[in-house]
C-alpha cells in the first residue's frame, strides 16, 4: 500500500510540474507573437513611406527627394507605434 501512495504523490508531482511547463511554454508563445507584431509594425511604416515616397516623385519629377523624406518619416512613424505598443504591453 506505501508503493501506491508513494505513486500517487510522485504523481501529483508531475502533474504539477507539467502544468508549470505549460505556462512558461504560453508566455514564450505571447513574447514571441508580441515581438513578431513590433518587427512587423515597424517594417511596415518604413515600406508604407518608403512606397508614398516614390508615387509622389513620380508625380513630381523629384527623383530621390521624396523617397529619402518619406522614408524617414516612415520609419519615425514605425518607431512611434512600436514604442506605444511597447508602452501598453506593459500595462
Amino acid at each position: 500500500m506505501t508503493n501506491f501512495n508513494d505513486f500517487k504523490t510522485r504523481l501529483k508531482i508531475a502533474k504539477s510540474n507539467l502544468k508549470k511547463t505549460d505556462e512558461d511554454s504560453a508566455k514564450e508563445a505571447s513574447f514571441l507573437g508580441n515581438a513578431f507584431k513590433l518587427g512587423t509594425e515597424l517594417v511596415a511604416a518604413v515600406a508604407v513611406g518608403t512606397i508614398i515616397g516614390f508615387i509622389l516623385d513620380s508625380w513630381f519629377g523629384t527623383t530621390p527627394w521624396l523617397i529619402v523624406i518619406f522614408f524617414f518619416v516612415g520609419a519615425a512613424a514605425g518607431m512611434l507605434n512600436v514604442v506605444r505598443t511597447a508602452k501598453r504591453m506593459q500595462k
